[in-house]
């Protein structure tokens, strides 16, 4: 279970805990800012921000500030004691932000949840220490969720943080990017896409699939899925298609359907495109295109064969490494 689900749970049956989030660093650590880990009111731990000593160090304050409801910040150096006593050789250091989680926010943490199944961007702004303690939520569309705003942002600076990767400090606030999980649509339903669903699901992109047989695109069969659309490849792109910052992955059971899906997401392409296939049924596709005037720079975009060269064999194998290249193109483009 990811931080903010477990949050939205806990305060859901009136429990509590405390959020903690790497807020900046200085050399090498092992997550970056914006990492988070939740830690409950009954000690359990959801997330990761490195693991080791530095999170049993924020779990011993996050006791403290659940008990107190008062945020404050930290700063940790993983130090040549550090390598001796726990074995981690990074040597560099954080900065981390710890709040309270109460009910009083549930909303706010709800809306953060909304917001990253939703594609809705949006700005959290929470006080930090030594003042009292207040978060509110900022949709891009100005929606707000939460306490009154502290603060003011012209519209311009309202946009640079919103596109920012990593937390700011303005004026004792904590303030953050509310990034949406990245879409992806995956065409074709069979053994491959099952497991590209399920990969995909837990390194957070939101999971469409598409197939023209229900027997297939089912719940049973993808029961993470965030979308299952039943529909004739030709025709769903009436209906849905993939966003600009979108991530689509042709797997369907033939050149035939894949042609089709192929020339429909060309049309107005996304973040990435990549097709399973040799080398050869690819040829065949992409001649055929251009004979129907597709250009050569949209051709270009496509990764295929799909994947990162591991030398995968089984379907689990094929989407590792499916899913390892978007991983690599979502890193690269942020």
């Amino acid at each position: 279970m990811e931080p903010f689900d477990a949050i939205v749970e806990y305060l859901t049956h009136g429990r509590n805990g405390t959020l903690a989030t790497i807020i900046s660093r200085v050399g090498a650590t092992p997550r970056g800012a914006g990492a988070k880990v939740f830690v409950g009111d009954d000690g359990k731990v959801f997330g990761t921000i490195g693991g080791g000593c530095v999170e049993a160090e924020i779990w011993y304050h996050a006791r403290t500030v659940t008990k107190e409801g008062i945020a404050k910040k930290l700063r940790y150096a993983l130090n040549g004691k550090t390598v001796l006593d726990e074995g981690m050789i990074c040597g560099g250091t954080v900065e981390l932000f710890l709040e309270p989680v109460t009910t009083k926010h549930v909303e706010v943490y709800k809306k953060i949840l909304e917001c990253f199944s939703g594609g809705e961007r949006a700005l959290t702004i929470t006080s930090a220490e030594d003042l009292p303690f207040t978060k509110t939520l900022i949709t891009e569309n100005g929606g707000t969720v939460g306490d009154p705003l502290q603060t003011d942002f012209t519209r311009e600076e309202f946009e640079r943080l919103l596109c920012s990767p990593s937390p700011s400090v303005k004026d004792g606030l904590v303030i953050e990017a509310v990034v949406p999980f990245p879409l992806l649509y995956v065409y074709g339903a069979g053994h491959i896409s099952q497991y590209i669903s399920k990969m995909a699901k837990t390194v957070d992109f939101h999971v469409t699939v598409i197939d023209d047989r229900q027997n297939f695109a089912n719940r049973e069969r993808f029961p993470e899925a965030d979308e299952i659309i039943v529909e004739e490849f030709q025709d769903v792109f009436d209906a849905v298609r993939p966003s600009p910052n979108g991530y689509a992955v042709i797997v369907t059971r033939g050149h035939k359907h894949d042609a089709v899906v192929l020339e429909g997401v060309l049309k107005q392409p996304p973040r990435y495109i990549g097709m399973i296939g040799s080398r050869r049924k690819v040829k065949i596709l992409f001649d055929d295109l251009r004979r129907k005037g597709v250009a050569e720079d949209l051709l270009r975009m496509v990764h295929a064969p799909i994947g990162i060269d591991i030398g995968a064999d089984t379907p689990q194998e094929i989407a590792i490494s499916i899913v390892a290249e978007l991983i690599k193109v979502r890193r690269r483009a942020g």
